[in-house]
C-alpha cells in the first residue's frame, strides 16, 4: 500500500506550534508521509523561522511568501498559489489549523479539487461575525470532512449547525505542544535573565487582533488597561508588527509597558511559565496561560475558549472576576496529536 500523504497548510505562529506536534506524530507512525505548505502569512523571522528551528519541524517543501494586503486580497493570492500545489502533490488529506486566512484559502482550494479537508480546532465559535477569524472557522468547518474538536463545547457548536459526521473530540493539540516545550524552554531559554525579570513578579501581554488594532479608541483603551496593570507589576509586551504599525499610525503611546520584539516559542513558553498573569486577545495564549496554570484576562468582549472562563482561569477584561480555579479535563492528557493522526490513517477509505 502506498504511504498516506498528508498535506499540511500553515501560515501563522499558533499553527506552527500545533503542526509541530502533529508532524512529530506522523513521523512516528509507519505508512504516513507529510508535505507542508507555508503561506508566509507570518513572515518575520521572529514569528516564523525560529519556530521551525525550535520545534523540530522540517522546513516546508512549499513557501508561498504571501502576506500583507486586505483579507480578500491575501486569501485570493493564497488560493491561487495553493491550487497548483495540490494538483501536483495529490494528497490524501489536507490538514488546516485554526482560523486564519491561510486556513480558509487551504480549505477552499482543497474542497474545490475534491480533496478531503481535516480541520484541527474545529467547532470553536465566538459568535461575533465582525471577527474575520469567525468567518474563516465557520466556512472551514462546513467544507471539512474530519473535524478535530478540542472541547465538548466545540462538538456541540457543530451539531447546532448540522455538522455531526466526522466529528471527534480529541483534546487540545496546544497542550501536547506545551508539555513538549516546557522542559526544553527551562533549559534553553534565557528570556528572564535577558530581560532582568524575576519569576512571578511580571505579567505577559499580547495584542494583535484586528478588533483591537484597527480602531483608535479600542487600541487606546486596551493600552490604557495594560498601563494601569503595569502600576502593580511590569507588563512585558512582545509587540506584533500589526500592533506596532497601528500604535505608530494612531499616535498611541506604549510608555510604561516593557515593549520587546516578538520572541521565539521557547522564550514565550519561559515567559508564560513564570508570569504572575497574562493579558491577551489571542485565543492560543489564553489556553497556554491555563496550561502553565497562570491566571489570564482576555482583552476582548467574548472568547471561543469558554472553558477557561467557567473553570476560573480566565475572565473577559470587562467581565466579572474569575471564579475558583479547577482543572479543565476535556483539553485531554497531551495525546491529541496522536489521536488525530490515527484518525487520519484510519479514514483512508473515505479519501
Amino acid at each position: 500500500m502506498t504511504p498516506l500523504k498528508i498535506l499540511t497548510i500553515v501560515g501563522a505562529r499558533p499553527q506552527f506550534i500545533k503542526a509541530a506536534a502533529i508532524s512529530r506524530a506522523i513521523r512516528e507512525i509507519d505508512g504516513l508521509s507529510e508535505v507542508m505548505i507555508h503561506t508566509g502569512q507570518h513572515f518575520d523571522s521572529n514569528m516564523s523561522d525560529i519556530f521551525f528551528e525550535e520545534l523540530d519541524i522540517r522546513q516546508p517543501q512549499h513557501h508561498l511568501a504571501i502576506n500583507g494586503g486586505g483579507h480578500g486580497d491575501m486569501t485570493g493570492r493564497m488560493l491561487i498559489a495553493i491550487e497548483p500545489i495540490l494538483v501536483a502533490e495529490r494528497p490524501d488529506w489536507v490538514v488546516v489549523y485554526g482560523d486564519t486566512n491561510s486556513t480558509l484559502a487551504g480549505s477552499l482550494a482543497a474542497s474545490k479539487l475534491h480533496i478531503p479537508v481535516a480541520h484541527v480546532e474545529a467547532g470553536l465559535r465566538s459568535y461575533n461575525r465582525r471577527m474575520p477569524e469567525e468567518i474563516n472557522r465557520v466556512v472551514t468547518d462546513h467544507l471539512s470532512t474530519l473535524h478535530f474538536c478540542p472541547t465538548a463545547t466545540a462538538v456541540a457548536n457543530l451539531a447546532v449547525e448540522g455538522v455531526t459526521q466526522g466529528v471527534h473530540h480529541v483534546g487540545d493539540v496546544m497542550y501536547d505542544a506545551t508539555l513538549f516545550a516546557i522542559d526544553k524552554a527551562e533549559k534553553a531559554s534565557t528570556a528572564l535573565s535577558d530581560l532582568k525579570l524575576r519569576p512571578k513578579e511580571y505579567a505577559v501581554a499580547t495584542v494583535h487582533r484586528a478588533e483591537n488594532t484597527d480602531d483608535p479608541r479600542q487600541l487606546r483603551a486596551v493600552v490604557q488597561f495594560l498601563q494601569e496593570r503595569a502600576e502593580s507589576h511590569p507588563v512585558v509586551l512582545p509587540l506584533h508588527p500589526r500592533t506596532r504599525q497601528a500604535a505608530s499610525r494612531m499616535g498611541v503611546s506604549l510608555d510604561r509597558l516593557r515593549v520587546i520584539e516578538p520572541v521565539g516559542y521557547l522564550d514565550m513558553v519561559k515567559l508564560l511559565h513564570h508570569a504572575v498573569g497574562v493579558y491577551t486577545d489571542s485565543g492560543g495564549v489564553q489556553k497556554e496561560a491555563y496550561f502553565h496554570r497562570v491566571p489570564c484576562i482576555t482583552l476582548r468582549d467574548e472568547t471561543e475558549w469558554t472553558e477557561t472562563v467557567t473553570h476560573g482561569w480566565n475572565r473577559l477584561w470587562k467581565g466579572p472576576e474569575r471564579g475558583t480555579p479547577r482543572e479543565i479535563e476535556e483539553y485531554g492528557k497531551g495525546r491529541a496529536a496522536f489521536d488525530i493522526v490515527h484518525l487520519l490513517a484510519s479514514n483512508r477509505a473515505s479519501t
